[in-house]
């Protein structure tokens, strides 16, 4: 073999295991991202306006429009809304004015309702918790008390009203229990089932953790039972409000209830219609609220 051949040869092998050598793999890049620009985020606001606003905006509409065309004809009593907004402009620009003891907007007419709520909603959500959760510990308890549960969460709020003012010879505390008592039922049955839903397992690790009451309560047992027991607030606190406006036409004073009654006295329809769109918008923020705190206490496992 000459040399020549021989070095092709050699040359030969050397490419040959270069290519079957493996080739080193590129060094990875750092891309950055685009950073978030005013136009971006004006595209999401807007984004945001038209799949969250619009459609209630243009449902809200269509059902003024078709109020207003149905009290054209002059066939009924009920005022349309040009009427309710040349008469009772004054309720809706103004809520905070105050021109005497029984002459003030519906805004602090809400808020001394929404005090009773508070203190009646909250009296509830403690005590029904505290139940619920006892309840749902024992089958013997949950089997014996729910049928009196389900008998008394059915009696109408008003229906405790005579009671309460026997009770208590006072229309402020009276409309406080029936706040109470009216909201209290959903809390318990809801808290009672959630406590039951528990997994076995996490009964398990809190028994070998060695929890004391108190630290299964709220490591365990609050968040476990979170969605149960904050449906039932939310079903609570929308009975409160229910509640209140009914005790409120009967027992006076400055609140929202009152004011409907007193409206309806004074042959004042368009400033009932704009009291109800005060107490459901009211009812609306009070329901997203408790849904919020829902969210925040289950860390977020709540729809």
């Amino acid at each position: 073999m000459t040399v020549t051949a021989l070095n092709r040869k050699t040359s030969a092998s050397s490419a040959s295991a270069s290519a079957a050598a493996p080739r080193p793999a590129p060094a990875a890049q750092v891309v950055r991202l685009p950073r978030a620009t005013p136009r971006g985020r004006l595209t999401g606001l807007r984004r945001m306006v038209v799949e969250q606003m619009l459609p209630p905006a243009l449902v809200m509409l269509a059902l003024l429009t078709v109020w207003q065309l149905a009290c054209a004809g002059g066939g009924s009593a009920l005022p349309a809304p040009s009427d309710v907004w040349e008469q009772s402009r004054d309720l809706i620009l103004q809520p905070f004015y105050v021109a005497g003891s029984q002459d003030m907007g519906l805004g602090w007419r809400v808020l001394t309702s929404l005090q009773r709520v508070g203190i009646g909603f909250g009296l509830a959500a403690l005590v029904g918790i505290f139940v619920g959760a006892v309840i749902g510990q024992s089958v013997w308890l949950m089997r014996g008390l729910d049928p009196l549960f389900q008998v008394l969460r059915t009696v109408p709020p008003l229906a405790w009203l005579p009671i309460s003012l026997a009770a208590f010879m006072d229309s402020g505390p009276s409309a406080i229990f029936v706040i109470f008592i009216t909201a209290i039922w959903p809390v318990i049955i809801n808290t009672a089932a959630g406590v039951r839903a528990i997994p076995q397992d996490y009964r398990n690790v809190a028994a070998v953790l060695r929890l004391n009451h108190l630290e299964f309560f709220f490591k365990i047992m609050l968040p476990a039972a979170a969605p149960y027991i904050f449906s039932g607030l939310r079903i609570g606190v929308g009975l409160a409000w229910l509640a209140i406006v009914a005790a409120e036409m009967l027992t006076g004073g400055v609140g929202i209830g009152f004011f409907i009654w007193d409206a309806w006295n004074s042959s004042m329809l368009t400033d009932i219609i704009v009291a109800l769109a005060y107490i459901g918008v009211t009812g609306f923020v009070l329901d997203r609220l408790v849904a919020l705190l829902g969210r925040v206490v289950s860390r977020g496992t709540m729809a």
